[in-house]
Parts: C-alpha cells; structure tokens; sequence
C-alpha cells in the first residue's frame, strides 16, 4: 500500500505551499503517513499482529494501531525513539537519508 497524495495543479495550492511553514508541516505529515504505511506493511510481511508488536515494545494494541494510522496533526507524532523501536521489534532497521531539494 502506497500512499498517494491528491496531485492537483491549482493556484490556491500553489500559493498555500508557497509558505515555508506550511510546506514543512505538509511534507512532514506526508512522510509521517508514508512512515506508518511501511511499518504496518512490513510488520503485516513478518506475519505479526499489533498485539506482538505491542507485548514487544510494553505498550497497548491501540498504540500500536495509532502510530500505523499515521496521524495528520504534527504535534502528534512518535519520537524518533518509538519509530526506530517499533522497526527493531518487527526485524527492520529504520534509516533517514538527507536529499536536496529538487529544482
């Protein structure tokens, strides 16, 4: 499953993104729900429920059903530290990579 934002070329968009903030916050969430797809299809790979994921990383199903959902609000995202022990618990290894921006 691959999330696919709503590609729409309009000059409200435009000028909305144009805004250093709100394009900051917009590409953290989309990569925040990018995140949480990868993680709940590679936990799904290694034949886990969130209840093993959960027992693993002393936490509840429901938290572990939170972070997979991906959350649009910022200020609600796990910590580095949860993403990168979730990953371990379920075989992965979590990797960030620096890019520069195109164009």
């Amino acid at each position: 499953m691959t999330y696919n934002p709503v590609r729409r070329s309009n000059e409200l968009r435009d000028n909305i993104l144009a805004d250093s903030e709100t394009r900051a916050v917009y590409e953290a969430t989309k990569l925040q729900i990018e995140l949480a797809l990868q993680l709940k299809e590679a936990r799904i790979k290694r034949n886990m429920t969130q209840e093993d994921v959960a027992m693993l990383l002393h936490t509840k199903t429901p938290a572990i059903s939170r972070l997979e959902k991906g959350h649009e609000n910022v200020k609600s995202f796990p910590s580095l530290l949860t993403l990168v022990k979730f990953a371990s618990a379920i075989g992965y290894e979590l990797k960030i990579n620096l890019e520069p921006i195109k164009g």
